[in-house]
């Protein structure tokens, strides 16, 4: 379904774009249709560019280190070159090039789970399907339906997911989840009574704490992810005290998660990306070779670490 819709919107935009730099044309300015074009096209530019504003104005007072300007800039830009990737190609267009990987040979190979965000599918993962199939790492990654349904709702689907790998290879999977991908899989290991059907879990730029923008969501998950909701709260009940077995990836450039500190959990291992936004996050280097790293190691919990009183002090990416 959201492949059609987001396959609907880029083509209507595209023909948007022509049908105005034609209008131009025919009504003799030339040399201001391809402006008028590239107007339409980019204007979801200006659309980020308000977003990074309100981030960093919201942001004043959280735990979390503040941006500079060029680290906001870069990390504005750095969206503005991804989302159009994901958004007008690789979701409405390649969601289905790359199939789960689960060959008849790969037992004792521990696999992943992949699950999206917000108004996404597994097509935005493409790179990461791609590069774990060429290291013959097993994967599976959902389709989270109905787009606009509660995330309860969405369990079902992880529950499969994490019983094909496990089934296929003979060990526990690790989950990763990209926004609320990793909401999704927090709350599916919430209801496991047995903790080791996981090897580890990831988030990257997931509201465990809800996100500021959630308040002017209308879907059943909007309003979960809302700062304080009653389901967040519920939550974090049910899985207080299994955050040790998370790693969290944040942003203080994230233009959708902020302030920056809700997406960090007490007692998880807590790791910034500088000026990287929200999309950007999941395909920083930093984020899949911390998996890979895991995916390598047999113990699926660090030492004991003591509490931290703010998230930000360890950086998992050195651009400043």
């Amino acid at each position: 379904m959201i492949a059609r819709l987001q396959r609907f919107v880029t083509i209507a935009l595209v023909l948007a774009a022509a049908g105005w730099a034609a209008l131009l044309w025919r009504a003799g300015h030339p040399a201001w249709a391809p402006v008028g074009a590239v107007l339409i096209v980019l204007g979801y530019t200006s659309f980020l560019a308000f977003e990074f504003v309100v981030m960093s104005t919201i942001h004043r007072g959280d735990a979390a280190l503040r941006a500079t300007v060029a680290q906001l800039f870069r990390a504005w830009w750095g969206e503005v070159t991804t989302a159009p990737r994901v958004f007008c190609w690789r979701q409405p267009f390649r969601s289905s090039r790359e199939p789960d990987f689960l060959p008849s040979d790969v037992k004792d190979q521990r696999g992943v789970v992949l699950v999206h965000g917000f108004f996404c599918n597994r097509g935005m993962w493409n790179p990461w399907m791609a590069e774990l199939r060429r290291r013959k790492v097993p994967f599976v990654a959902v389709n989270l339906e109905p787009i606009f349904g509660s995330i309860d709702n969405y369990l079902g689907a992880v529950e499969n997911s994490v019983a094909r790998i496990e089934s296929s290879t003979g060990l526990s999977p690790m989950l990763v989840g990209h926004s609320m991908g990793g909401l999704v899989i927090r709350a599916w290991f919430a209801d496991q009574t047995d903790k080791s059907r996981v090897h580890r879990l990831v988030t990257i730029g997931t509201p465990h704490q809800g996100t500021w923008l959630a308040r002017f969501g209308r879907a059943e998950s909007a309003r979960q992810m809302r700062i304080g909701s009653a389901w967040l709260q519920a939550l974090r009940e049910r899985d207080a005290d299994r955050s040790d077995r998370y790693t969290c990836f944040y942003s203080h450039c994230d233009n959708i998660v902020f302030p920056a500190s809700t997406a960090t959990l007490p007692r998880a291992d807590n790791r910034h990306l500088a000026a990287t936004a929200h999309v950007q996050m999941a395909f920083r280097p930093a984020v899949f070779n911390e998996v890979c790293r895991w995916l390598n190691t047999s113990d699926p919990q660090p030492r004991p670490s003591p509490p931290r009183s703010r998230p930000a002090p360890r950086p998992a990416d050195t651009a400043a």
